[in-house]
């Protein structure tokens, strides 16, 4: 094998993990970081959500494959309370529901987080109706071959993968489930918070060394699940849009969590990633996954108005047209309070990519990575293995020298 087909294949197998060096109890916040490899590459909607349909086990099999140390199984509850991995309870826009005649009377609008929706529902579903469904592609430009080729897991079969993956591969795969909607599903009788511990305890994985991060854009249920497990939470959030100026936007429905507006709390998004803020994180999560412009936004090249203008002349706007404004300090205060910050979401595609990256979708991965993030989601984990691979050759000598010297490179006893 030549010294590239050598270093190839390493970089392939970036972040493996002897399945006998898994965290002790001693030390075991610092022995976690190194067994997940920090930064770790979560793989958004499976990891591979650029190449297949989101939330299938072929995805989530080939963000594995692309190097994923974890896969993210959004979970929604069917009609007789099995979890499912779809990124909304509304199964319009990843599956071919809307096509199958037989469900048609399934369709209806429902209040979803205080907005109307019109959709198929999975709560109207048993699981076995579910799995007469097709995945497909819910992003028009990414390839749309492979839709109606894939069912939809559960969350045990999305648990099994994972584990059965980890003793091909011999390295820790682990799962980081998100609660969607929560407040939504415990109005219509199908809390998800108990039902996703009792398939982590059937699993072996509620414990606080599992490979395993709970995720939520809500607080209140993070809270219930502190004081139910010690599996790591990790608070999410969000805002609606960008300003050309470069700050957030919280245009509602995406200004607060939305268990603050059922309890009439004050407040936005935003006000999580104070130093107040992630005090208060601190009392109940493990760390923060904000959406990525609160730690490295960007503001407009040109302006026409009140809005941004075409500076490439490629008769679009998009975030090619911005520049990157200087990092925040979130990041730094989050990690004087020991939380760790794993942003959303990384994406390949030109009209994503801030101009400053010249169209290069590495670029943006080391920016975050030399920013300091402990791990980052990303539709295609491949990328960002590559990149995570050039930032640890510039700053990991040792590392270093095992790519170059092809052996597998296991960072857990650093």
């Amino acid at each position: 094998m030549t010294n590239l087909k050598k270093f190839t294949a390493a970089l392939l197998g970036l972040g493996l993990l002897s399945a006998g060096t898994l965290p002790a109890t001693a030390h075991e916040e610092q022995a976690r970081r190194r067994g997940d490899n920090a930064p770790i590459v979560i793989g958004h909607r499976g990891g591979a959500n650029g190449y297949l349909p989101e939330h299938t086990l072929e995805a989530y099999a080939l963000g594995i494959a692309l190097g994923a140390d974890y896969i993210e199984p959004d979970l929604v509850a069917t009609k007789d309370g099995v979890l499912i991995a779809r990124h909304e309870p509304n199964l319009i826009d990843t599956t071919n529901v809307a096509s199958l005649p037989k469900f048609a009377d399934r369709r209806r609008t429902v209040m979803l987080d205080g907005v109307a929706t019109e959709g198929f529902f999975a709560s109207d579903f048993t699981l076995a109706e579910i799995k007469q469904l097709r995945a497909v592609q819910s992003f028009p430009e990414r390839d749309q071959s492979f839709n109606g080729r894939f069912t939809i897991p559960t969350l045990t079969e999305v648990i099994d993968l994972a584990k059965r993956k980890s003793r091909e591969e011999d390295r820790r795969i682990g799962i980081y489930p998100e609660t969607k909607h929560p407040t939504y599903h415990q109005a219509i009788g199908l809390p998800l918070e108990d039902r996703l511990l009792a398939v982590l305890g059937a699993a072996g994985w509620n414990h606080r060394n599992a490979p395993v991060f709970i995720q939520s854009f809500e607080t209140a249920n993070l809270r219930y699940l502190r004081s139910k497990t010690s599996v790591r939470l990790i608070q999410l959030v969000d805002a609606n849009d960008v300003h050309p100026d470069g700050s957030l936007d919280f245009t509602k429905p995406y200004d607060k969590p939305y268990d603050w507006v059922v309890s009439g709390r004050e407040g936005q998004f935003g006000d999580l990633v104070t130093p107040r803020g992630l005090r208060e994180v601190k009392g109940y999560a493990d760390g923060i996954g904000p959406w990525k412009p609160y730690l490295i936004s960007s503001k407009c090249k040109k302006m026409q108005g009140t809005a941004c203008a075409d500076a490439t002349g490629d008769g679009v706007v998009d975030d090619r047209d911005r520049v990157l404004l200087p990092p925040t300090d979130v990041i730094a205060n989050a990690h004087k309070l020991g939380l760790l910050v794993h942003p959303y979401t990384f994406r390949s595609e030109q009209k994503r990519l801030t101009g400053d990256f010249g169209g290069n979708p590495v670029n943006e991965y080391l920016a975050f990575y030399e920013a300091g993030v402990d791990g980052l989601f990303s539709d295609f984990a491949d990328t960002a293995v590559v990149a995570r691979a050039m930032f640890l050759l510039k700053h990991d000598a040792d590392y270093a020298r095992c790519l170059v010297n092809a052996r597998k490179c296991d960072r857990s006893n650093d």
